[in-house]
């Protein structure tokens, strides 16, 4: 247990728990309010709800795995992944201008948010990246 913990003592301990947690939150959204997440999915995709589980289980999944040694880089590329497919949603979101409620109905967010995805991978795959003593130079 205390080796588990000892990981979030570095920089890239505390970013990965919180891509993992936010990752883990987002999935659990995914189950709890299925029919937003539905409207965001382009029309020509079959059967939004069922692609909306699939994607929030592999968030949880993904999540949980990035806390793990055994499991980080294979969750890390899943999860890379999964932001790459799920990017349509986001620009269909956009174009269309989906009014979802609150916040996402503005136009500065729903445009905003398209270059953070680049930075969720870029985050995910940071903190998934244990430096070891063969890769860092003196």
């Amino acid at each position: 247990m205390a080796s588990f913990l000892g990981q979030f003592k570095s920089g890239r301990g505390i970013v990965r728990a919180l891509v993992s947690t936010g990752f883990i939150a987002s999935g659990i959204l995914h189950f709890v309010a299925p029919d937003s997440y539905a409207k965001i999915v382009p029309p020509a995709l079959p059967a939004p709800l069922t692609l909306v589980y699939i994607s929030g289980a592999c968030e949880i999944l993904g999540g949980i795995g990035l806390l793990f040694p055994n499991s980080r880089k294979f969750s890390a590329f899943g999860l890379i992944a999964l932001l790459i497919a799920v990017f349509p949603a986001n620009v269909y979101q956009a174009v269309a201008n989906l009014q979802l409620g609150g916040f996402m109905n503005s136009p500065g967010y729903q445009w905003g948010r398209l270059p953070f995805q680049g930075l969720f991978i870029w985050a995910v795959l940071w903190s998934s990246n244990e430096p070891t003593t063969e890769n860092i130079k003196s």
